[in-house]
């Protein structure tokens, strides 16, 4: 099977921080939009089935991309704010910040 360049995870998100995290995506920095391009990251959607998210982007070296992710100030305060409403962690300076998703069907 083909592989695309796709790349996909899933969040849940706190109950308590649902309407917080839905209103920061629906109104997200500019700043933050401009790096993730600058990173690579293109096509870029989000999902939400209750306070489960399902995020699917594509990018052609994912491993710089993160890594310029992680070095960015502007995603790093992004970050400070919306990794406490988050299961779990997304640290960008870790070496696997999303477990990402398996792919096992692409259509070309």
């Amino acid at each position: 099977m083909a592989k695309s360049n796709k790349y996909a995870w899933s969040w849940e998100i706190k109950e308590e921080h649902l309407e917080e995290y839905i209103n920061l995506h629906l109104n997200p920095w500019t700043e933050v939009l401009e790096e993730h391009s600058k990173a690579g990251i293109k096509n870029y959607s989000i999902f939400q089935n209750g306070n489960q998210f399902f995020y699917c982007f594509e990018c052609d070296n994912v491993e710089a991309a993160f890594d310029y992710i992680a070095k960015s100030d502007a995603c790093s305060r992004w970050n400070a704010i919306t990794s406490k409403m988050v299961k779990g962690s997304f640290d960008f300076n870790e070496p696997n910040p999303i477990k990402p998703l398996r792919e096992v069907f692409y259509l070309k």
